[in-house]
């Protein structure tokens, strides 16, 4: 058997390290402080979550403990290797919402919007997103 090189980031590190800056991102927490208490420079942490170097298993137990979360929760959304396949549809959704709340904006909007009571501002809300995206197209 040949040996396929591959060029950049192993798509697992880059999902894995996607989903390290999305629960940093949610609780509120800086590169730098992870990274303190991992025992970790923050550009360290930068690498793990660019996917430009890959996370050990322990280092991955210890970021799950720091971001109170499991180590099951790097690997959701990615295709089970037992042959359990993600739907196309969900997944290409996840990544759309996790493409959103990666952005500052996105983060805040996801806080603040169900804290609107009323439910016809939410959707006057989404259809102006909605108008505005397709100005954009």
């Amino acid at each position: 058997m040949v040996a396929i090189e591959q060029s950049g980031p192993n798509p697992i590190d880059l999902h894995v390290g996607s989903r390290i800056r999305l629960r940093r991102k949610v609780l509120g927490v800086s590169q730098e402080s992870l990274a303190a208490d991992l025992g970790l420079t923050f550009q360290q942490v930068q690498k793990y979550e660019r996917g430009t170097n890959r996370v050990s298993a322990s280092k991955l137990y210890e970021i799950a403990r720091s971001l109170q979360t499991t180590t099951s929760y790097f690997f959701e959304g990615f295709a089970d290797p037992s042959g359990g396949h993600a739907n196309a549809g969900e997944h290409a959704e996840e990544k759309a919402a996790v493409d959103f709340l990666m952005t500052p904006e996105g983060l805040e909007m996801a806080a603040l919007f169900p804290k609107i009571a009323k439910g016809k501002v939410r959707r006057r809300i989404l259809d102006l997103v909605r108008s505005l995206s397709e100005d954009s197209e």
